[in-house]
């Protein structure tokens, strides 16, 4: 086996590059993924152009380098919005702005939103078209607060 090994050094790599793939899958968060990778490019690339044992390793410890520097770079680099909430999507509605199909009244009542109804919350009660916006989400419950137009109460009071 060691001379089989020593004669087609490319199925050594290629083995031990499926292995450290396989050994990924156990769940090493990432570990393995590029040391597996550069094993079986190593694998190819001596294959193809037969070198020295201590080259192959020498470009399989410059390579497993190399492709884990480019991933940690482009992961360092990708933005993540901090308003995606990714297991409270219901947060997602915060901030959005609506027209009442029915009224609040006694500061509680529904809303179409999307393919649901809704139950909202209010500190008063409002008419229907009023135009809201999502203030807070408790529960299934959203809390709402009527937008006030600055400009058109300024207006007015100018009058």
């Amino acid at each position: 086996m060691i001379q089989d090994m020593a004669a087609y050094p490319y199925r050594f790599w290629l083995i031990f590059g499926g292995l450290l793939l396989a050994a990924e899958l156990l769940g090493t968060y990432g570990y393995l993924l590029w040391s597996g990778v550069s094993a079986i490019i190593i694998g190819a690339v001596t294959w193809i152009v037969p070198m020295d044992w201590s080259w192959q390793w020498v470009n399989f410890a410059i390579l497993t380098m190399v492709t884990a520097i480019i991933w940690w770079y482009w992961l360092k680099t990708r933005t993540v919005s901090e308003n995606q909430h990714l297991n409270q999507p219901d947060k997602l509605l915060i901030g959005r702005k609506m027209v009442l199909s029915s009224p609040i009244i006694n500061g509680a009542g529904r809303i179409n939103l999307a393919d649901g109804s809704w139950p909202v919350r209010c500190s008063e009660d409002l008419p229907q078209g009023t135009e809201i916006r999502i203030v807070a989400v408790e529960s299934i419950t959203l809390i709402v607060e009527a937008i006030r137009d600055e400009h058109r109460n300024q207006t007015s009071n100018d009058i």
